[in-house]
């Protein structure tokens, strides 16, 4: 049998270990990946394997030859221009796999029995098979899932948190039928997850998933590079240790000498040739390559050291990672999680403070503090961009340091030359952030539109009028005073879509940015007339007549200090209703959501003493709003979404509002009545926008918890027209805000919060997927479990914190509060004890935060 072995992987998340290697050639105990591979498949009888190459591919060929020396026989498959990509490749070289082969990828540290995935093939008369592997964050990999008799069924490449359903992921490991590279076409790229694989799915080709036992690990960052080292070090893995066992769990290399007075805490692996000086103490898990030199009272607390290194005397290195040749002086101090390039030299008594990467060649003066990656690098870390856009503590997490970096790595996806809007509130940390925004993205070429402090309405309103390729606001969190949020845009005004998230991620994590010529930098304009330009659009879409001749002559509004309060008045200055205004004024002190709901008592109190016809607190800069009316009610969560899908259904017969999956299910009632549609799309902002502008009649869209969309204006969140469209709809309909309300059907709803790991959630979706079976489940985001049509409980994965949101939700009925009380305690419930089963370890009490019935 042959093997498709893909070495092709430039590997920009590992440098700088990667910028004179391919990906496959960093080693793993002092030998490279590939080796290992070839080990792999010559011990399951794969004896001729064809390597895919494309980034410095003669590195690759020039260490395996022919393949004699490892036991298998070697073929080359160069992509001389650009990459063909997974399955490209492989289709490339079609007319050497005449008959079942394996494909394989060059990256990957693993043990898993092949022959027992082969025989899984043949028994199954599969024509594709994909090795999987159950992972506690599926997350940065192919989630697939099968059926009883291990048919794929489905698979997403690369799932957001809320769209993980399982923990079984994709390793990379294909066991393949040649026919199936009929589907591809020669010389045009193509990916197995992307293409292939969909397309197999589409056609009913028999695809099965082998679920393996065995160790797997893909070495796609520093720090999973680290892991598979210290895990191969424990033997958690079968790897091959090309050294002689001195004590156990000590290898040494020949012709290595050790001084008497070194110590060796095991496990430690020490490579041929090398010199352990007086006093080194070497701790577990640490490994050293071939021709390693370590100086007198050196301290080494697990690093991993590349062949010819040299560590002067005293010098301190922990948990750190040093390429091939790298030179550490006397004293020196290099911390955790630091990576350093190929021939760098660390002066006398320097300090790399930790997660630093340090590009090859460099040199780090004697006494110099390294606190910043040297030239280029990366950073391991969780995911840049949470639910909505940017978010951390307030020059803590999100600083001016970080904001430059942010700004850069931006403008570097954008076409050179291209603009952009920037927008912010008026607080002092948030112009602090711009600015420094601003400086990143001059920096890379990209010139700015400054609307300065601007409510988010207007900003994502104006944005296509400018030509701009996109748009950012920054502000504080309206929820958590401490934090702040850096949302982006694109050229319509809409969120930026995943994709174009994980690409800023990547150049930010890459620094891969381009630097302008001095006569490129991007300049700075001032948009004149904005407001203007917004207040002719929103004249423009609303029924003005109505307005001005309307019985709603006075209407309350609370602005909490925000800069809608300097553009709002303005506006509806110009029509006849009475507009009594609350905390106009800029403040900028950022409100506590607890001070919020305060003042929201207070505007219920006022618009009853004067007796206006509703009021209306503006928050979140001008994106979202609560509803008092007449009587004193404050109208949140369903209750608000389902007042104002009434209001605009009945405004609008036959149309579409647009909600989140988590919505009540009295919405389908109200639309039906009024013969309307209810559209549920994922729960995040990106999607809502998106569907909004999607067509399909669409009069409104959003939630309490985002706000809401009237996409005949603009395609954002928009609080502040929002109030004018109240105003026009309850005129048109001769009704009052409660009333409204008093006339929905009932909503029993409710929803909670319980805390579950990160690298459990992709296990417990799977774990709900197979309780509950697939006949009776949606996936369009989390997983809904149906017990009847109106009768729901959806658990849907945060994205930004380690929890998990649960929602209940029941038709009406005798029983309806019970019902949606037991069930929404019984899936918390399973969901600590089966959290609780998975972490033994953990005594955190799962945290639970329930919101009470609408």
């Amino acid at each position: 049998m042959r093997a498709v072995l893909m070495a092709g992987g430039a590997g920009t998340r590992l440098r700088p270990l990667t910028c004179d290697l391919p990906k496959p050639m960093v080693t793993i105990l002092n030998r490279p990946i590939v080796e290992h591979i070839l080990h792999l498949l010559e011990r399951h009888g794969i004896g001729e394997v064809i390597a895919t190459l494309h980034y410095l591919p003669d590195v690759v060929r020039d260490r395996f030859g022919d393949g004699s020396e490892y036991g298998v026989k070697m073929h080359y498959a160069v992509e001389e221009e650009q990459p063909l990509g997974t399955a490209g490749c492989v289709k490339n070289v079609a007319e050497f796999l005449p008959e079942t082969f394996v494909v394989i990828s060059g990256d990957s540290v693993t043990d898993i029995d092949l022959s027992a995935a082969i025989r899984f093939h043949q028994r199954k008369g599969s024509m594709a098979t994909i090795v999987l592997k159950r992972t506690g964050d599926p997350t940065a990999f192919g989630v697939v899932i099968v059926d009883e008799e291990q048919r794929i069924c489905r698979f997403l490449e690369k799932p957001t948190t809320s769209e993980v359903f399982s923990d079984t992921v994709n390793t990379g490991i294909y066991i393949l039928e040649p026919q199936v590279l009929n589907f591809l076409a020669p010389n045009v790229p193509s990916d197995f997850s992307l293409d292939l694989f969909p397309r197999l799915l589409a056609q009913g080709v028999p695809m099965y998933g082998y679920i393996a036992e065995g160790y797997w690990c893909d070495v796609g960052s520093l720090d999973a590079y680290r892991q598979a080292q210290y895990d191969a070090m424990r033997g958690r893995v079968d790897l091959r240790i090309c050294y002689p066992l001195l004590r156990a769990g000590i290898w040494v290399g020949e012709g290595t000498r050790i001084d008497p007075s070194a110590r060796l805490e095991p496990p430690v692996l020490i490579g041929e040739r090398c010199e352990i000086g007086p006093r080194v103490r070497i701790s577990a898990g640490s490994i050293i390559g071939d021709r390693v030199v370590i100086g007198a009272g050196a301290d080494l607390q697990h690093p991993i050291l590349g062949h010819g290194v040299i560590i002067g005397e005293e010098a301190q290195l922990w948990a750190c990672t040093l390429s091939r040749n790298v030179r550490v002086h006397r004293r020196a101090h290099i911390m955790e999680g630091v990576a350093i390039g190929t021939g760098s030299i660390i002066g006398e008594e320097a300090r790399v403070h930790p997660d630093v990467r340090v590009w090859p060649g460099k040199r780090i003066d004697a006494g110099a503090t390294l606190n910043r990656n040297l030239i280029w690098g990366a950073t391991a870390t969780r995911n840049l961009f949470g639910h909505r856009g940017v978010s951390g503590l307030a020059n803590i997490e999100i600083t001016p340091e970080f904001a430059v970096k942010l700004g850069a790595a931006w403008g570097a996806t954008l076409l050179p030359g291209s603009s952009v809007t920037i927008s912010r509130d008026q607080r002092n940390i948030c112009r602090m952030v711009s600015r420094a925004l601003i400086a990143g993205l001059m920096s890379v070429g990209t010139s700015i539109q400054n609307l300065e402090a601007t409510a988010i309405p207007i900003a994502r309103y104006i944005l296509p009028s400018l030509n701009a390729a996109g748009g950012c606001h920054i502000r504080i969190d309206p929820d958590l005073s401490d934090r702040i949020v850096i949302e982006f845009f694109d050229h319509n005004g809409i969120n930026l879509s995943k994709a174009q998230e994980k690409k800023i991620e990547a150049a930010f994590f890459k620094e891969d940015y381009r630097r302008a010529r001095l006569e490129d930098i991007g300049d700075i304009s001032y948009p004149a007339r904005v407001l203007d330009y917004y207040n002719s659009g929103f004249a423009r879409n609303l029924n003005v007549e109505a307005i001005r001749n309307s019985s709603i002559r006075k209407v309350a509004i609370d602005y909490v200090y925000a800069v809608s309060g300097a553009v709002l008045p303005r506006i509806l200055g110009k029509f006849s209703t009475d507009v009594v205004v609350l905390n106009a004024s800029l403040n900028e002190v950022a409100l506590s959501q607890a001070e919020r709901y305060g003042m929201l008592r207070q505007l219920a109190d006022v618009v009853q003493a004067l007796r206006a016809n509703f009021g209306m607190q503006v928050f979140a800069n001008g994106e979202r709003s609560i509803p008092i009316d007449e009587t004193g009610f404050a109208i949140t969560g369903e209750l608000l979404l389902a007042v104002l899908t009434e209001l605009a259904l009945t405004a609008q017969p036959g149309g579409t509002v647009v909600v989140p999956v988590s919505a009540s299910g009295a919405l389908e009632h109200i639309a039906q009545s009024h013969s309307g549609r209810i559209l549920r799309v994922k729960a995040n902002p990106t999607a809502l926008m998106q569907a909004c502008q999607g067509g399909g009649n669409v009069v409104m869209g959003g939630s309490a918890e985002t706000g809401f969309i009237f996409p005949q204006l603009h395609p954002g969140f928009d609080a502040m027209f929002g109030i004018a469209k109240i105003i026009e709809w309850l005129t048109v309909q001769e009704r009052s805000l409660s009333q409204v309300r008093l006339s929905l059907p009932p909503i029993y709803h409710r929803s909670c919060q319980v805390r579950c790991p990160w690298s459990l959630k992709g296990a417990l979706m799977r774990h709900l997927v197979e309780v509950y079976g697939r006949d009776r489940l949606e996936l369009l985001d989390g997983v809904k479990i149906f017990h009847a049509l109106e009768d729901w409980v959806l658990v849907l994965p945060d994205a930004s914190e380690p929890l998990v949101r649960v929602f209940a939700n029941v038709g009406a009925g005798k029983g309806a509060e019970t019902w949606v009380e037991q069930n929404l305690n019984e899936m918390r419930s399973r969901i600590e004890a089966f959290c609780q089963v998975q972490s033994p370890l953990d005594e955190e009490t799962p945290e639970v935060q329930e919101s009470r019935f609408a």
